[in-house]
């Protein structure tokens, strides 16, 4: 600002915020420094060229029998203000930061899933507070059709799930100003009808999670596609109201557990760090470096009354990198490569895990950085597991795999993934499991904690 001393980590600073907002090409930032001699003052100047960011996504697969399609499409600089201005619609208004998000998936009769988001990051116009609002719902089903010649079909089971959630976001100026505070509060109803999936331990009814969700980080990484230096920690809380000490007298033990769901109840923890070191540094005007990222999470569903038992949903599943992109339960579903999905999940794939700890390291080399087709390759080593509950949490007994991969960021498609991973260690529940195998990931932070 006008007065300030002159100060290289400021300069330096101010180019990675511009950079994390991912509209600028970072091979074309520069600094062009203009000194005033007789004022004693210098005028910096900072040179962007844009890039895309939108992007659009359409997919379709076959597999089980059926076939599988996609269709979203993501506005990362949208402007709701100009959307009644002449020709502002060139194809969207675009300008203000925001972002909206539109995506539909089916496979027909078996399952449709519809999500809508919207994000203001300037909340009011003043300062950066984020404010997003989210709806969704999805239906799955045994495949039989709703109706027959008219009448409700008998033979059908479905579950339909319907959420909305809204959270505000602000940054912190203490400790130090990397640091940023997200709280939200979301809702969603389960409608069980005949649903006999075996994910589930009951299949008639109705479900409710109520839930408060807060979020603390700091994030200092270089770059938003291809970090080379800074760090990223997070810490998250999701809870529900215990509404079962609001009746302390009652004997929850002898409901089914239909009714002991009725109201889901449970506190969920999750602690998230990466760092990322360079190297070496490369020549030229576009210097490439060789990357270190390191990496730690762990997670814990917790419950307020032991009668009633851990929470049927949000859950943590691991193993492989499984591609299912439902909007399904709250549950998380965290890659371990060199293994089959999901299959590091305890106590079973369908019941879902109570704990969970991974880390790992990835050494990165960038082959491009240009922003119509960023392209980095790595070796990794990783190590992940799962416990039913709590009780049996052990960071230390642990699977590990390591391998080869490529990523590759197109910014009309975000970031597609390929490796190759190697197990270590047998998995007593599935003795035939592959020693090696090949991985496909689609998008930024898929199979992270």
């Amino acid at each position: 600002m006008p007065g300030d001393l002159f100060s290289r980590t400021d300069v330096i600073r101010t180019q990675r915020e511009l950079s994390q907002l991912n509209y600028f090409n970072p091979e074309a930032f520069g600094i062009n420094p203009v000194q005033d001699p007789e004022k004693g003052t210098v005028n910096i100047e900072y040179v962007v060229e844009e890039k895309p960011t939108d992007q659009i996504e359409l997919q379709g697969g076959w597999g089980g029998g059926r076939i599988v399609g996609s269709l979203g499409v993501t506005f990362n600089n949208f402007a709701v203000g100009k959307a009644l201005k002449k020709g502002a619609w060139r194809p969207v208004p675009m300008g203000d930061g925001q972002r909206v998000s539109v995506r539909a998936q089916s496979n027909g009769l078996f399952f449709q899933s519809y999500n809508v988001s919207f994000t203001e990051p300037w909340l009011g116009g003043k300062k950066p507070n984020a404010l997003t609002v989210a709806a969704w719902r999805s239906i799955q089903s045994n495949g039989q059709p709703k109706n027959i010649e008219g009448e409700p079909n008998p033979l059908r089971q479905t579950l339909m799930i319907t959420g909305v959630s809204a959270s505000i976001g602000q940054r912190w100026k203490q400790p130090d100003d990397w640091f940023t505070v997200n709280a939200g509060l979301s809702y969603q109803r389960f409608d069980f009808d005949q649903y006999n999936s075996g994910l589930f331990s009951f299949t008639d009814g109705r479900s409710n999670n109520i839930a408060l969700n807060l979020i603390v980080s700091r994030n200092s990484v270089s770059d938003p596609i291809f970090p080379v230096w800074g760090s990223e920690v997070r810490l998250s809380v999701k809870a529900t109201p215990p509404y079962s000490l609001f009746s302390p007298d009652k004997d929850w033990s002898g409901l089914s557990e239909q009714e002991r769901f009725r109201f889901v109840e449970y506190h969920k923890w999750k602690f998230v760090a990466n760092w990322y070191t360079p190297l070496t540094t490369g020549g030229g005007e576009n210097p490439k470096s060789l990357v270190l990222r390191t990496y730690f999470g762990g997670g814990l569903i917790g419950q307020y009354n032991r009668q009633i038992g851990l929470s049927p949903f949000e859950r943590f599943y691991l193993g492989g990198v499984f591609l299912s992109g439902y909007v399904l339960d709250g549950r998380e579903i965290i890659s371990l490569r060199g293994y089959d999905n999901l299959s590091l999940t305890a106590p079973d794939q369908n019941t879902g895990a109570g704990a969970i700890v991974k880390y790992g390291t990835e050494l990165r080399y960038p082959l491009s950085t240009n922003p119509s087709a960023t392209i980095y390759t790595m070796a990794f080593l990783e190590a992940g597991n799962t416990w039913a509950t709590g009780d049996g949490f052990d960071p230390f007994d642990v699977y590990r795999s390591g391998g080869i991969g490529m990523r590759i960021f197109l910014p009309m498609f975000g970031l597609l993934g390929l490796d190759y991973g190697w197990r270590f260690d047998d998995v007593p529940m599935a003795p035939s499991m592959a020693r090696g195998q090949f991985h496909f990931s689609m998008g930024m932070n898929i199979g992270d904690l």
